[in-house]
């Protein structure tokens, strides 16, 4: 009978420390938001959970897109860049094009600002998904390659300076680039609602399309996958082309916030996407990660880094601790995934 009993407890303990393990993402949320309304009053408010949650949007965003790239087994260190380098040619659309031979200022509707941006992400992204699925390029060298070719363009197109006033005018009939960072619906802002209607759209792709299962299958076991008939090159070129158009709704989200863009919007971004997906169980081997672990993973980093910020604490205290989440994070990855394989 003792033996029995010491069994059972054995087998509760080890099913409470899995259960700890698989939602530490959701636990830790819980947890930092606890801390912080005992340490703030401030903090515990809706208004100030929407205001958090429309920061956690961008890198929200920017890891949406990553999470694809890591299910896939890779990584997708340009999305910084490309989110700079899409708002600043936001930027310069709203500013006017001019064309010389004709003499004229061109002002784009908000529609085809918008339309040709996500088209400018998908391009960077392409670009990626190329190199590294026919060229084989690795996945580390040309991203990394891409970022410091998106960063300079950006300040080629600047001279490092800023496009400010965004708003557009009336006359020139582009008004309402704005709308995305000011505007509500319901109380909720629109960068809010954007990732949450991007997050469920990916959500159901994996969940339910053949592409999701596709994409598991590859980051899995690329070889297998391949055997077995799934369109390997297809599949990576395709979570590239997605993490670039994520980049760039990034990009013109965060630019609508601030009504202006810089061309070092978004730097170091990337770290805060690939630690977003880690903190949310996803492996970095590829084949295991879902979006709403990602979620969770963004609203820790985000709803840490305004605590941190209400309580006043210094900014580089602020790095240290992210970077410590991050590290812990990775280290619960190598438990949970590290006897298992792939």
């Amino acid at each position: 009978m003792a033996d029995i009993t010491s069994t059972s407890t054995g087998s509760g303990g080890m099913n409470i420390g899995k259960i700890l393990l698989e939602g530490r993402a959701f636990f830790a949320l819980v947890a930092i938001i606890i801390v912080f309304s005992i340490l703030s009053p401030v903090y515990f408010s809706v208004g100030n959970f929407l205001i958090m949650s429309s920061h956690v949007a961008i890198f929200g965003l920017l890891a949406i897109g990553m999470l694809l790239v890591i299910l896939n087994g890779g990584i997708d260190l340009s999305v910084g860049s490309t989110l700079g380098l899409s708002g600043v040619v936001a930027g310069a659309l709203m500013q006017g094009v001019e064309i010389p031979a004709a003499g004229v200022i061109l002002y784009p509707p908000v529609w085809a600002v918008v339309v040709l941006t996500l088209c400018l992400g998908a391009f960077v992204g392409a670009i990626n998904g190329v190199l590294i699925a026919f060229f084989r390029v690795p996945a580390f060298v040309a991203t990394l390659g891409m970022l410091y070719v998106a960063r300079g363009v950006a300040l080629l197109m600047t001279n490092g300076l800023t496009f400010n006033n965004l708003s557009g005018s009336e006359a020139l009939g582009n008004t309402g680039f704005d709308w995305l960072g000011f505007n509500r619906i319901g109380g909720v802002p629109i960068g809010v609602i954007v990732l949450a209607v991007v997050a469920v759209v990916v959500g159901v792709t994996l969940a339910r399309t053949a592409f999701g299962r596709w994409l598991y299958a590859s980051g899995g076991n690329e070889r297998a996958a391949e055997l077995s008939g799934v369109p390997t090159k297809m599949v990576q070129i395709s979570v590239y082309v997605l993490s670039g158009m994520c980049a760039a709704i990034a990009g013109l989200v965060l630019s609508s916030q601030l009504t202006s863009a810089g061309p070092t919007a978004g730097t170091t971004y990337e770290l805060t996407a690939i630690a977003a997906v880690v903190i949310g169980g996803a492996a970095l081997t590829g084949g295991r990660g879902t979006v709403r672990g990602t979620m969770l993973g963004a609203f820790v980093i985000g709803f840490l880094s305004d605590g941190l910020v209400i309580i006043g604490v210094s900014a580089y205290w602020q790095t240290v601790f992210t970077g410590a989440v991050i590290v812990l994070a990775v280290l619960l990855n190598s438990l949970q995934y590290g006897g298992k394989k792939r």
